[in-house]
This record gives structure tokens, C-alpha cells and sequence, in this order.
């Protein structure tokens, strides 16, 4: 229900602190780099910061936009496109991949694009957040996260690249379930759209572009029909809600993140299956060194979730 909490299955205490300067806050400063024949299996775009090294577009993107003139925190969110508008191929963060370069997916040795047809927004996840495969939010009906960053729609008017990271402004979310799990979808326009001042919360996106969410749901509701799947269904009643119920999602799910990388969502899930504790742990491990260092961990306190985490 809109305003509930969101509580975890278990206690799960508190994360580690995060040193900021360990994240880049906007996208100044960063170049993408390819690597591998695009369209085959090795194909990755690779993220480089001014002194040519490799970071993580997970880990190592503040998940808020901090004005690169004044070095102040902004209203907006960092977004990081991996899927362009108007384009099919399934691109996404290779999570489980060291530096999480930008992958094509693939099923069976195959390459995936959308069977449905181009997709009209750009698509992609905020950084520094993480839907937890063992948490269950109290409107998800009974469904746990998908295990990746949160999912993002930007409706405006710019075609946004593969790895690019733009300040959006969080309009409302939609809870789509997905094959069993939580999967939300967080509605925004970039900052510097020619609507972005004319849309302020879900309500507007309705007002200023007739249409468009039901565009978008409908869109999630069929797109792996063509692959012989059936539709996804929604929470909450199919509703978008509201910019502040997003927020609210979006913090949870950054707090998630803080606890993967620490190592301390791994320390916790002795009661969870063996596939669920073997993501986690891969995840945890694939955070990049220099974020790593800033974090108040102890390795030799739990060497075996630490072993090979710092040794790119």
C-alpha cells in the first residue's frame, strides 16, 4: 500500500559506511571504450575515467548527480543508459563481470534483441543500487528483487548512448512482476529535456504527454510475448506512483547496495539456497578495488567472503 514501509525478511542491520569521494558524480571526466567485434558474444563497452582507468558503472557512478562546477549534490539522479531508444539489442551492465562493463545479453550462445520491435525510451539502471533477491518489499505480492540495479524508463527527447551517464529528474516507478520477481521500473526525463521543467511528479507525465505511461506499460506487458512467454502482470494495481513512493524504493534498493558490497549482505543470508548465496557472493566480489579500499571492512574477520575480492 502507497506510504507502507519497506521491511526486510530478517534484520539485517546496517551497512558500512561509503566514503563519496570514492564515486563519480556526473559524467565529467568519463569516456566509453570498446572492446570485441560488436555484435558477437565478446563485445563489452568499457568505462574510463580522465586518467584512462577502468570503472564501474555500477559501483563506481554516485547513484546522486553532483554539479561538476560547483561540486554540490543536485536534485537529480545519475542515469546510465544501456539501452538506447529507438534500438533493439539487449544491452545491459554485466553484473557478475569484473569493472561490470556494458554486454549484450545472450541465451544459449545466442544474442538477444527485443523480438517486439524497437523500444521507444531509453533504458538502463541507476547506479549504486541493487534489487535483493532476499528481500520482499510488502506491495512486491510475495516477490523478491531481481538481483540487478533498478531499472529506469527515461521518456525524454534524446537518444542517449550505450554507457553515457546523464542527471534525470525521478518522476514515479511502476511494480512489475517479472517471471516471479520484483523487477521496478522508475519513470524519469532527463534533466536537461525541453519538458523536464514542465514535469515535475507521475501526475504531469499524464498532463504534458498524453498516453505515455500506457505506453509503457504496455510495452513491459508484451515484449517477451513474441519469445512465447507470457505477458508480465504489475503490482499495485497497474498504478505508476509517485515520485516520493519511487524515492522511497530507490533509497531501499541503494542501501541493498551498500550491504552487497561490503560483504555484509553475504555474511547474512546463512538462511537463503545455495544459488541465491552463490549470486551474492559473486556480485560482492566483482566491486572494484579503488571503492573497495574505502570501506570499512575487515577481511580477516571473514576471509572466505573476502577471498579474491581486492585481487583484479
Amino acid at each position: 500500500m502507497e506510504g507502507e514501509q519497506l521491511v526486510p525478511i530478517k534484520d539485517v542491520g546496517s551497512a558500512k559506511p561509503l566514503k563519496k569521494q570514492s564515486s563519480f558524480g556526473s559524467d565529467k571526466g568519463l569516456n566509453t571504450e570498446e572492446r570485441g567485434a560488436e555484435d558477437t558474444l565478446e563485445y563489452r563497452i568499457d568505462t574510463k575515467n580522465a586518467a584512462g582507468k577502468t570503472i564501474s558503472l555500477w559501483h563506481d557512478i554516485n547513484v546522486n548527480h553532483i554539479d561538476p562546477e560547483t561540486g554540490n549534490e543536485t536534485e537529480y539522479l545519475n542515469f546510465v543508459c544501456e539501452i538506447p531508444k529507438f534500438t533493439r539489442k539487449k544491452y545491459e551492465i554485466a553484473t557478475d563481470e569484473e569493472f561490470t562493463p556494458i554486454k549484450q545479453d545472450e541465451k544459449k550462445g545466442t544474442l538477444r534483441e527485443f523480438k517486439k520491435g524497437d523500444i521507444f525510451f531509453n533504458y538502463g539502471c541507476l547506479p549504486q543500487t541493487w534489487e535483493d533477491p532476499t528481500f520482499v518489499h510488502p506491495d512486491a505480492e510475495g516477490c523478491r528483487g531481481d538481483n540487478d540495479p533498478v531499472d529506469v524508463c527515461e521518456i525524454g527527447a534524446r537518444i542517449i548512448q550505450p554507457g553515457k551517464v546523464r542527471p534525470v529528474k525521478v518522476l514515479g516507478v511502476l511494480m512489475m512482476i517479472d517471471e516471479g520477481e520484483a523487477d521496478w521500473k522508475v519513470v524519469t526525463i532527463d534533466a536537461d529535456d525541453k519538458w523536464a521543467p514542465f514535469v515535475n511528479d507521475i501526475d504531469d507525465v499524464e498532463k504534458e504527454m498524453p498516453g505515455m505511461l500506457d505506453a509503457i506499460r504496455e510495452w513491459y506487458r508484451t515484449y517477451k510475448i513474441p519469445d512465447g512467454k507470457p505477458p508480465n502482470t504489475f503490482g499495485l494495481g497497474e498504478r505508476f506512483m509517485d515520485k516520493t513512493y519511487a524515492k522511497a524504493v530507490i533509497d531501499e534498493c541503494h542501501h541493498a547496495w551498500k550491504e552487497l558490497i561490503s560483504g555484509e549482505k553475504h555474511r547474512q543470508i546463512d538462511g537463503e539456497d545455495e544459488e541465491v548465496k552463490k549470486l551474492v557472493r559473486k556480485l560482492s566480489r566483482n566491486s572494484l578495488f579503488e571503492l573497495a579500499t574505502d570501506l570499512d571492512v575487515h577481511p580477516e574477520a571473514h576471509p572466505e567472503d573476502f577471498e579474491d575480492a581486492l585481487s583484479f
